[in-house]
């Protein structure tokens, strides 16, 4: 590998630059928006689709669990519009636009008829989360409808500005911050969590996202390593590919490296975020163990792999 390739990494992008909405305000609540049936369908909505994300929550402190809970349920009723299914809606455009558009009904009414808004709703007030901290989410949901490829890995930041990095910065208001850092310390070791994490799970699901018409491996890089698109087609894992996998893998570790210096700057679920850095890392291990077959095997941590790394979390927090 050569060393000198340039590893791109735009440093407004990984601090955020979002559009704001400031005509809605978060207010904080004196009795809850939500009920418990609210948050119950929320955490349904993330055992469903995260077996990762759903055991290192686990080990939240469990006034929180509930609230990180909402956060992934709201993401995901996205995600899903657009990848799964638009049901009752003429196209997925149509039913993003109108989930952002009960999103901020919802913070402009005080409430919602969708349990999921109701409960992130509640959230919000009861952390003083900004309703515009998800003004880049909805713009990542209406790219992912259009855009199907990065050029570079600058454009894939950006790409991530609203798909990952409001997932931590919401967290970070949820877990609050530990004595005597700021949020200003803390949120750039949330913004690397969150790309390390979605950047692990980029390419874990290499095969099945070139299934879905998508590829989120740089353009520039599968060039450089002379990886084509017709070596994804063919399933083909050679030299180029595992050169271009390690590649992308260091850029990844290099983002872990920096969330794990700031865990410890969290007021509370230093351990749940310590998990899940560990788990999610760990994908890169089993990748390797797979020998680089991301088109017929789905790289993941079993459940004793899982304890053990949480007990790893733990251990450094005790």
């Amino acid at each position: 590998m050569d060393v000198n390739y340039r590893m791109t990494q735009n440093s407004a992008d990984l601090h955020g630059v979002f559009t704001l909405r400031r005509d809605v305000q978060t207010k904080p609540s004196q009795e809850s928006i939500a009920s418990a049936e609210d948050y119950a369908a929320c955490r349904q909505i993330m055992q469903a689709a995260s077996k990762n994300y759903s055991s290192a929550s686990s080990y939240l402190p469990a006034e929180k669990q509930p609230h990180v809970e909402a956060l992934y349920a709201l993401m995901r009723v996205g995600d899903d519009r657009v990848d799964v299914s638009h049901s009752g809606y003429k196209s997925a455009q149509e039913a993003i636009d109108s989930w952002e558009q009960e999103y901020y009904q919802a913070f402009e009414t005080g409430d919602s008829r969708h349990p999921v808004l109701r409960a992130y709703l509640d959230t919000a007030a009861k952390f003083s989360i900004p309703p515009e901290i998800m003004a880049p989410y909805f713009r990542a949901m209406r790219d992912d409808l259009t855009i199907t490829r990065f050029y570079t890995f600058d454009d894939l930041m950006h790409y991530m500005d609203g798909s990952a990095i409001p997932v931590g910065r919401a967290m970070t208001h949820i877990l609050g911050i530990g004595h005597p850092y700021t949020i200003t310390e803390v949120l750039p070791g949330a913004d690397s969590l969150s790309i390390a994490m979605q950047l692990s799970n980029f390419w874990r699901d290499i095969g099945e996202d070139w299934q879905l018409g998508r590829v989120y491996i740089p353009q520039e890089d599968m060039d450089y390593f002379r990886y084509s698109e017709s070596d994804l087609a063919a399933q083909r894992i050679n030299y180029n590919f595992i050169e271009l996998m390690e590649f992308e893998f260091e850029r990844t570790e290099m983002h872990y490296h920096t969330a794990s210096a700031s865990v410890r700057k969290l007021a509370s679920g230093r351990v749940a975020v310590m998990s899940a850095l560990e788990i999610y890392r760990a994908i890169l291990i089993d990748i390797r163990a797979n020998r680089y077959n991301v088109f017929t095997r789905r790289a993941g941590t079993g459940r004793l792999k899982k304890l053990k790394l949480a007990a790893k979390a733990y251990l450094q927090f005790r």
